[in-house]
């Protein structure tokens, strides 16, 4: 039996995330809005046809796979990413002095779009929001640093848009924001996970530091529909 964090979309859109579902029991995606993933119970040729005919806008989307894979074609792949899939191990601590972190609410919306933006932790939209649980460390009136959830695939719960800009790095608020998110996911009975791309040394570290230890490298396909 394949482990549920294999195909984390459409578990996540079966589930945790199944407010958000469009689609039918067989190729699922987000709103535009809110993320870009798309999803497949299996993945085929036919399956990715009908996922091509089930999305009713333009855009680009992200398909996650287990492993690498053959696009086919209508579908065009305008990039491929290999990603390191981790989970918080049972036994990591996440205590976390979170007094400085603040809710984030839609108020708050061209900012985190801004430091998104400037840092790219990955696809974030208007309502990337929804997901919930935003948290963000503010220099006055100025947002330095953020992280959310993202897919939740049941038990899971991904740890994501985890970034800092860059004129306060070095401050530990990256760790802070991750650990504030692991203990909030573990006391709602859920287990913390994340992505992050297999080059960036530098967030692997830090991550490993909290304990995370990585479960599988996951193959990560940024699409959008070609001409029939």
């Amino acid at each position: 039996m394949d482990h549920v964090l294999d195909n984390p979309a459409w578990n996540a859109l079966e589930t945790g995330n199944k407010a958000f579902a469009g689609g039918n029991d067989i190729a699922r995606y987000f709103p535009k809005e809110v993320s870009p993933f798309v999803a497949l119970n299996k993945t085929s040729a036919e399956n990715f046809d009908l996922l091509f005919n089930t999305i009713p806008f333009e855009s680009y989307f992200i398909f996650i796979a287990p492993h690498d894979i053959e696009i086919p074609a209508p579908w065009e792949t305008l990039a491929y990413l290999k990603c390191l899939q981790m989970v918080l191990d049972d036994n990591a601590a996440a205590d976390v002095d979170d007094a400085d972190l603040v809710p984030l609410t839609d108020q708050h919306i061209p900012q985190m779009l801004e430091l998104t933006k400037l840092t790219n932790p990955g696809p974030f939209a208007e309502r990337t929001i929804d997901f919930g649980h935003y948290r963000g460390i503010f220099d006055g009136d100025k947002l330095v640093a953020m992280a959310g959830q993202r897919l939740n695939p049941k038990p899971y719960a991904e740890i994501s848009a985890v970034c800092t800009h860059p004129d306060y790095l070095g401050r530990g608020y990256a760790g802070k924001l991750l650990l504030n998110q692991a203990r909030r996911i573990r006391q709602a009975g859920e287990i913390p996970f994340l992505h992050v791309k297999a080059e960036n040394e530098r967030a692997i570290r830090v991550y490993e530091k909290l304990g995370f230890v990585t479960r599988k490298e996951m193959s990560f396909y940024v699409l959008r529909k070609g001409a029939l």
